[in-house]
């Protein structure tokens, strides 16, 4: 395949896809600056790596391991930064319209809340659940068992649930 075949694949896959992208780069960055520039890397990780793309995967399911890669990691880069530069910063994600805990009847935006506090894995893999992904398909985008996936995914929702309940509780 020459580079212009290759682009022109590469291009049409993103953009195909890009939802993927922007789900993931919303869900890891609360700064409208850092989503642009964790969309940026993630793109220029998709290219690097476009090469080496294994045909017995779906492109969302290559799309989706890529992108949250490259999202945890500049989480990490991120957090280091920050806590240099500022102790005080708050957490990394935020929902539009929603900064905390201030209105309890929106059960979505608490929910959200709550998913945006968990480490970075099962925040991946609440993402991928939210999606309704299948547990083989998460599985190949963490690159963790399916046995794992569905344990774990478990554990999650059986956290969040009593979180909530108590939340609602108060």
């Amino acid at each position: 395949m020459d580079k212009i075949d290759k682009s022109d694949i590469f291009l049409s896959v993103v953009q195909s896809n890009k939802g993927i992208i922007y789900k993931v780069a919303n869900s890891y960055c609360k700064n409208v600056e850092d989503r642009k520039d964790l969309v940026q890397e993630i793109i220029i990780q998709l290219w690097k790596s476009f090469g080496d793309y294994d045909d017995n995967f779906k492109h969302s399911t290559w799309m989706y391991r890529i992108s949250l890669n490259v999202a945890i990691s500049f989480n990490r880069k991120e957090n280091s930064r920050k806590k240099i530069s500022n102790p005080l910063t708050d957490g990394i994600i935020n929902f539009p319209g929603n900064d905390g805990f201030e209105d309890k009847e929106n059960d979505l935006g608490i929910l959200q809340q709550m998913i945006s506090q968990l480490k970075d894995l099962d925040k991946a893999l609440m993402l991928l659940y939210l999606e309704e992904k299948s547990h083989k398909e998460i599985s190949q985008i963490i690159g963790i068992s399916e046995t794992n996936v569905a344990t774990k995914i478990n554990r999650i929702k059986n956290s969040l649930k009593q979180k909530f309940t108590q939340l609602k509780n108060q």
